[in-house]
């Protein structure tokens, strides 16, 4: 499956034309016999890439003292005045916007869910609490290689799984550990798959024979 999968990244990396940017690949898993009108049956989670991403993405931090420190001297965007920043709500969603993960003080997240859930729970950006004790660059190190599936109307599953500068056999790698998921969520696994495809940001979709 990984070497159809390396072919199928390959392929559509030749045939996207020149960019002036790098484009992301993604896979685009459709699905047959699986009724998403029932909420257990739609998947929506998280899924750490063993490869990574390909690109870096911008996490912010949401805390005061200590953690806003820290992450200032990782070079973090830091939110340690949650009023005035939520007061500027305009600029708030172009900060918002511009950001993949959020890392919030867990003191802070009620106060984080009455300014800001407005503007973060509708991208599906809520931030996740900071566990105690817990090495921030270890837990951004983590969310710099995780990507969101969330299928919403229809029984696909969609999801970044690199760069185009990333080796054909990398990206294959992380297009498997979404395809595992979908393995383990249903009771046929990868039978309930009827087409997989891999594409670039905009390219046309290529194909895979995944059996």
């Amino acid at each position: 499956m990984k070497e159809a999968l390396a072919r199928g990244v390959k392929e559509a990396k030749e045939q996207s034309k020149p960019r002036n940017f790098t484009q992301s690949l993604e896979i685009i898993a459709t699905l047959k016999e699986v009724d998403i009108k029932k909420p257990e049956n739609k998947i929506r989670q998280e899924v750490v890439l063993p490869k990574g991403r390909g690109k870096k993405i911008n996490v912010a931090v949401i805390g005061e003292r200590d953690i806003a420190l820290k992450a200032k001297e990782m070079g973090l965007d830091v939110i340690d005045n949650l009023e005035e920043f939520a007061s500027n709500k305009r600029e708030a969603k172009k900060f918002v916007n511009a950001h993949s993960f959020f890392l919030a003080q867990p003191d802070l997240m009620p106060k984080v869910g009455k300014l800001l859930g407005p503007i973060l729970a509708p991208r599906g950006k809520m931030p996740k609490p900071l566990p105690p004790q817990a090495p921030l660059d270890g837990l951004v190190k983590n969310l710099e290689k995780t990507v969101k599936i969330d299928m919403k109307k229809a029984a696909v599953v969609q999801a970044l799984i690199g760069s185009e500068t990333m080796s054909d056999e990398d990206i294959a790698d992380n297009a498997l550990a979404i395809l595992s998921v979908i393995e383990r969520k249903y009771e046929r696994g990868l039978a309930q798959v009827k087409n997989v495809y891999v594409k670039t940001t905009m390219g046309k979709p290529v194909k895979v024979e995944v059996r």
